[in-house]
């Protein structure tokens, strides 16, 4: 899969703009603040109807502009499709497919895949569980579009019931406006329960078709960066069995309702909804290092709303004992872009091992990194079938990818020859 042709229309900076495409690596190099990104954020705006720098859509549309619109040939399997989106910002989107109207925008979603490399994917190490927890469900999307809806239902079930606690709250506090809320609440339950079941279901099984590609683009991406034996693994808001992986969505529901009906008082204090994917966490570690059995893991790292990061303990509990230790708090600078470069691969090669070579972006990320992790990253992608680069200087593009390189100024993409 590859594109061979991007138009834009009030996307970013640009009123317009037609940049031809080939397989292999190309490269749009210029300095900050001239329009380089915003090329290869369209490309994976097709992908995923969302942008890897902002949260929103506004931000999308040239200023002055009511709308802007993004349209890639995409050839797959020797032929060519157009996928279009007009981006209209506190309205509804709009796709088309060959010129033809889809009913939904989201039905755009996953007929292009992309995997990104950004400055900011950092955050999936030092951040906050919603980092890690978007992550996965960013993936998700893209292995099975459908999930699109089941987050979007989910996030909307959140948002009402936690509505209906402050207001059932506050009913316990002797408020009269909301009697009915706790009658109401109940409904509310099962849906969370239901949806929040069959995302849940997704995540533990991503996690583990996931974790044998990060170890091994960990290992691939690290050599020589300290402690090795990457991992990963799912840390859900309550608790389950070992393999919990192969429960159904019906065992997960139930588990989920049961542990609702537990946190009840605490949620009414509170007026937040405890339980559920929304405070789950993607455990990321390193080791083992030898530490001695008296001595604590390490603190408690997390930002308060579920499952922190903590160190495992393995092997004899006197002595000396192996610990895998959490990444965030613990691991190197080093270590810390080699775990969120190891993540973005294990996603690229879970999603090649599924159907078609996702298109790599290569935003900015080799200015970020030592010479060594610089040239160990450019070997891993080469062969890919399109990688787009982009760069501030030539120099900052590493040799193995050498290839097409356009030159971005002023508004204006030139291929240098």
């Amino acid at each position: 899969m590859h594109v061979s042709h991007l138009t834009l229309h009030d996307f970013r900076s640009y009123p317009t703009a037609e940049v031809p495409l080939e397989p292999g690596v190309t490269a749009f190099v210029g300095r900050n603040g001239q329009g380089k990104t915003n090329l290869v954020e369209a490309i994976d705006y097709l992908s995923r109807l969302s942008s890897h720098r902002v949260a929103s859509d506004a931000p999308l549309v040239r200023a002055g502009a009511e709308r802007a619109v993004v349209r890639a040939a995409v050839v797959r399997d020797g032929r060519t499709a157009v996928l279009e989106v007009e981006i209209n910002p506190g309205r509804s989107n709009r796709a088309k497919v060959n010129r033809s109207p889809l009913p939904r925008a989201r039905e755009l979603v996953g007929l292009v895949r992309t995997v990104v490399f950004a400055p900011d994917d950092l955050t999936l190490v030092k951040g906050d569980p919603s980092d890690r927890r978007k992550f996965l469900d960013d993936l998700l999307v893209l292995r099975a579009p459908r999930l699109a809806g089941v987050r979007s239902d989910y996030d909307r079930i959140l948002r009402q019931r936690n509505t209906l606690l402050k207001t059932a709250g506050a009913a316990r506090r002797g408020s009269t406006s909301a009697e009915g809320a706790l009658a109401t609440l109940s409904v509310w339950d099962s849906h969370l329960a239901r949806t929040g079941a069959e995302l849940l279901s997704e995540r533990l099984r991503l996690v583990e078709a996931l974790r044998p590609y990060v170890v091994a683009a960990y290992a691939a991406v690290a050599q020589g960066a300290g402690r090795d034996a990457a991992d990963v693994e799912y840390r859900p808001s309550l608790e389950l069995p070992d393999r919990a992986w192969e429960l159904g969505v019906d065992d997960l529901a139930e588990r989920l309702l049961v542990e609702v009906e537990a946190r009840r008082r605490d949620e009414l204090d509170r007026g937040l909804s405890l339980v559920g994917p929304h405070r789950d966490e993607l455990l990321l570690t390193l080791g083992p290092a030898e530490v001695a059995a008296t001595e604590p893991p390490g603190p408690v790292d997390g930002d308060g709303d579920t499952g922190e990061q903590t160190g495992e303990q393995t092997g004899e509990q006197t002595g000396a004992v192996a610990v895998r230790l959490p990444v965030k708090g613990y691991a190197s600078h080093g270590e810390s872009w080699s775990f969120a470069l190891a993540l973005r691969l294990a996603s690229y090669d879970l999603l090649r091992s599924e159907g078609d070579d996702p298109i790599l972006v290569l935003d900015d990320v080799f200015a970020e990194l030592d010479s060594q992790r610089r040239e160990q990253l450019a070997a891993l992608v080469a062969g890919a079938e399109q990688v787009l680069v982009t760069a501030a200087v030539p120099e900052d593009v590493p040799a193995a990818l050498r290839g097409v390189r356009f030159l971005v100024a002023g508004g204006q993409v030139t291929r240098d020859d």
